[in-house]
């Protein structure tokens, strides 16, 4: 993996249509491309790490100028891959923002963001780790660089011990092959003192569409044919799909007592 130093021109980015799923006004990506690889994240091709050494310095004059609002970091890349262990420029964000006591929302599967407790005691924080499977085959088929499914669930449990915000996304859902592990990640995350559980489908976005079928056809062929089906001309799956995916998570959400939004 290759780090390139860049000066950036501007960090802070409005989110124009309303966030339904993290409740964000602004988001900031530290890092463009992550290093982590995630067979289902386009921002993962890209073997060239882009370091915004400067980001604390734009984002300290960007924020004299913009109305409040919760920010979100590492909206498309992990604002906590191992970059992070040596530049820290998540670290220097997360200064800004307590210097202009703004609320943020981190997301994120990687436990490196324990090295920051200190701060993010002090602020206004919500932190979303996100989980694909309980079974550790597909796991490492897809993210073969994260830490475990069992250690992120230990991550939200040390964060809601330190009297932070922190819940479990399943992201991406993978029709199919994860979608039907939803239950038991719900009751899970609720026995991990997860405060919340958020969800989001699979999207197929142009090159990555026949890559990933392809990673389908090598790995569950007894799936390819529906997927084909289910995304058809769209990157998203169909809604009739989604919205029997949707009532089953409320369902096993009111079950387990877990809310499946972010208070």
């Amino acid at each position: 993996m290759d780090y390139k130093l860049i000066n950036c021109d501007s960090l802070l980015k409005k989110i124009t249509r309303k966030d339904n799923l993290f409740n964000g006004k602004y988001c900031i990506d530290p890092y463009q491309n992550c290093e982590f690889g995630c067979l289902y994240c386009d921002s993962s091709y890209d073997k060239t790490i882009f370091v915004k050494e400067n980001a604390d310095d734009i984002l300290n004059n960007e924020l004299k100028k913009v109305k409040k609002g919760l920010i979100i970091i590492g909206s498309v890349h992990d604002p906590y891959q191992n970059a992070e262990k040596t530049y820290e420029i998540t670290k220097k964000i997360l200064k800004i923002i307590k210097k202009y006591n703004l609320p943020c929302h981190i997301l994120t599967k990687s436990n490196l963001i324990l090295r920051d407790l200190d701060i993010l005691n002090t602020i206004d924080c919500t932190v979303t780790i996100s989980i694909l499977s309980l079974n550790e085959k597909i796991s490492s088929l897809f993210e073969k660089n994260v830490i475990s499914t069992k250690h992120r669930f230990n991550l939200v449990d040390t964060l809601s011990k330190n009297k932070i915000k922190a819940g479990i996304a399943q992201i991406p859902i993978l029709p199919y092959i994860t979608s039907k592990e939803i239950e038991s990640i719900i009751k899970i995350s609720k026995k991990y003192n997860a405060q919340y559980f958020l969800h989001k489908y699979l999207e197929l976005k142009g090159e990555q569409k026949q890559i990933f079928l392809d990673l389908i056809k090598k790995y569950f062929p007894e799936h390819l044919t529906k997927y084909k089906t289910i995304y058809n001309n769209s990157i998203k799956p169909e809604l009739k799909y989604t919205k029997e995916i949707d009532i089953k998570i409320q369902k096993y959400c009111k079950k387990y007592d877990i809310a499946n939004f972010i208070k």
